[in-house]
């Protein structure tokens, strides 16, 4: 089982239960951590700390998630095997850590209102959750590929979508065991059914046989060289638009609870929280699948920026936020826009590595696209932060009732958030339009096409 390439034959070679199938249980294990919102209050009232304190966690989950793939991506391209066993162990001991700090900081306990519980959760959720989470996203990706030769969009899709369905699945669970058990049973729990999930995924994922994995210096190039088969330009093109598409997307949806009770729908933010989750994970499968149909996958990004910009600035012309309660047509405006964002989110995660593959080959395809997931770690701190930043700074809170549930929400400061995303979308755009070069795939269709118009 130990072996990281398939021999025999069976289900053994069956790439939907050697590649899919734990892709699938590894990535809807490790996507959990975007049910952080779910709990964030619950766990400040009991520690003892602000929710603002609290939220660090995720951002630190985030931030080491994207770094530790950069760092272990060439560990990873070695030995799916013990990378995948490394996230299991990670992810879930660290989730059973953050509950132990939760439960140590209660109120009674001696260390309630301790920066020492503050500081554990950061380490437990953050540092330790995050190497699982990093190596736990990578370790599938390339055996997913190797399988999926011919739609390779369609198999990583499939598992990144699990990343983002993993939320919606999750959510009611989460909800469920915290009325039932508590926050912290709820992580011990959560933490013991990951393990067992991880750990199949860990037994099942092999590569396919008669892949020879490159291993010695002399045989497999380094990263920079590999990256420069093709103007330095290109990888900066590729890395900054995922950065962006992630930091835009996470600046939206950081404030899409409170968009939504702005417009006057403040009864169905549950309702069109799933519908979101929905369209992020559909948004993984779909845009990578439809992007096997073309012959640059570049073309996907351009159209995700494109949806982008029109919807964001259809919104902010209208001010469809801020005018929003009591107007059914500004309010569909408002949820395109969230669904677009989310959709556009889920389909820049799930493309990279096609487009990294299509760009640098398979031969250290974990490597590169670990260290393009460093963009994930950076957009981590910079995203959800600085649209809060925009909202406390600008506009001002006021409240919104519906069904006598009060919210206290901020219309102008909602609104302002889209110039920063607005902005960013269009320097995207550009990035795609003309620094990201045509995959040589494109490139040798454009040149049959064009010697069969000469004859």
């Amino acid at each position: 089982m130990g072996e990281e390439n398939v021999k025999t034959g069976g289900w053994r070679s069956n790439k939907w239960v050697r590649a899919a199938i734990p892709a699938l249980l590894l990535h809807c294990s490790i996507g959990t951590v975007y049910c952080w919102s779910l709990f964030s209050q619950n766990i400040a009232e009991h520690i003892g700390f602000s929710k603002g304190a609290v939220e660090w966690a995720f951002s630190f989950a985030i931030f080491f998630l994207g770094m530790s793939a950069a760092f272990l991506g060439n560990f990873v391209e070695k030995d799916i095997h013990k990378s995948s066993l490394i996230a299991t162990i990670c992810f879930s001991a660290g989730m059973a850590l953050t509950g132990l700090f939760i439960y140590l900081g209660g109120e009674g306990q001696s260390l309630h209102g301790s920066p020492v519980v503050l500081i554990g959760i950061y380490f437990s959720y953050g540092f330790i959750m995050g190497i699982g989470l990093g190596t736990g996203y990578l370790s599938p990706v390339k055996t997913l590929m190797l399988w999926f030769k011919d739609r390779k969009g369609l198999a990583t899709g499939l598992a990144v979508a699990g990343f983002g369905a993993a939320k919606a699945i999750a959510s009611p669970i989460m909800e469920a065991l915290q009325e039932s058990v508590g926050i912290y049973v709820m992580f011990w729990i959560l933490a013991g059914v990951y393990f067992v999930m991880m750990f199949v995924g860990h037994l099942l994922l092999a590569k396919p046989a008669g892949w020879h994995e490159p291993q010695g210096k002399g045989e497999k190039p380094s990263i920079m060289a590999v990256l420069k088969t093709k103007p330095i330009g290109n990888y900066i093109g590729i890395w900054l638009m995922f950065y962006i598409n992630i930091t835009c997307g996470l600046a939206l949806i950081s404030q899409e609870k409170s968009i939504v009770k702005c417009i006057g729908l403040i009864g169905s933010v549950g309702v069109i929280s799933t519908f979101s989750a929905i369209f992020n994970a559909g948004g993984r499968l779909g845009f990578s699948a439809w992007a096997d149909t073309m012959k640059d996958r570049n073309t996907i990004y351009k159209m995700i920026f494109i949806l982008s910009i029109a919807f964001t600035a259809i919104v902010m012309v209208t001010q469809g936020i801020k005018n929003g309660e009591g107007n059914t047509l500004l309010i569909i405006l408002v949820i395109a826009l969230i669904m677009v964002v989310n959709a556009g989110y889920g389909g820049g995660f799930s493309n990279v590595p096609t487009l990294l593959s299509d760009h640098y080959g398979m031969g250290s395809i974990s490597a590169i696209h670990g260290i393009t997931l460093s963009a994930w770690a950076f957009a981590g701190l910079t995203g959800n932060q600085v649209a809060t930043l925009i909202v406390n700074n600008t506009g001002e809170f006021i409240t919104r009732v519906d069904d006598g549930k009060e919210s206290l929400v901020n219309p102008v400061g909602y609104q302002n958030v889209l110039f920063f995303t607005l902005a960013l979308y269009i320097v995207a755009l550009l990035l795609c339009l003309f620094l990201v070069r045509p995959t040589d795939k494109a490139l040798e269709a454009k040149a049959a096409k064009k010697a069969a118009k000469q004859q």
